[in-house]
């Protein structure tokens, strides 16, 4: 008799993918045998990066990625409440990623709600690693607008699209 497939979603809008992003990734499939990396098309965020983008970094990124050899990731946009593209999807588990305290109050406020909306569902937090704590997407963006840079956060591929996005 075969065991369970555990599924779980890491959902986010990754404009653009960071090492921070890459190690929850990397630490969530020690907890799934499928990984669906969901990407949000958030038009209210105002993504730098299309869509298609988004998906094609996360996929290149994920190319030279250490995997045993029974763990599936999985990338996919998604335009809906997040709980139902979840049980759309099978999964059993929300992965989301924490940063700072500041980011918990939100997360907890997220995960009660989709609580209520599918109790089948559990959320997982997984505490950004030290050295990752401080990247968020929306400082990349930044240092890159300002010409700085950005390859302490990001890889130098993703780092390329970043400078090719800011040429003048």
């Amino acid at each position: 008799m075969s065991k369970p497939l555990h599924i779980g979603v890491y959902p986010g809008t990754f404009d653009p993918i960071t090492f921070g992003h890459l190690d929850i990734i990397q630490r969530a499939t020690r907890l799934v045998d499928r990984l669906i990396v969901a990407v949000a098309t958030n038009v209210g965020k105002d993504p730098l990066f299309s869509i298609e983008d988004r998906i094609e970094m996360i996929k290149r990124e994920l190319q030279s990625f250490p995997l045993s050899s029974d763990i599936e990731i999985i990338v996919k946009p998604f335009d809906s409440l997040l709980v139902n593209f979840a049980k759309e999807e099978g999964a059993q588990i929300i992965i989301r990623g924490l940063r700072a305290v500041s980011d918990f109050e939100y997360e907890f406020q997220m995960a009660g709600t989709n609580r209520k909306l599918c109790a089948d569902l559990e959320t997982v937090f997984l505490v950004a690693s030290e050295s990752y704590q401080l990247i968020a997407s929306n400082l990349v963006k930044e240092i890159a607008r300002l010409k700085g840079d950005t390859t302490p956060f990001v890889s130098g591929y993703v780092a390329e699209k970043l400078n090719r996005r800011f040429a003048p």
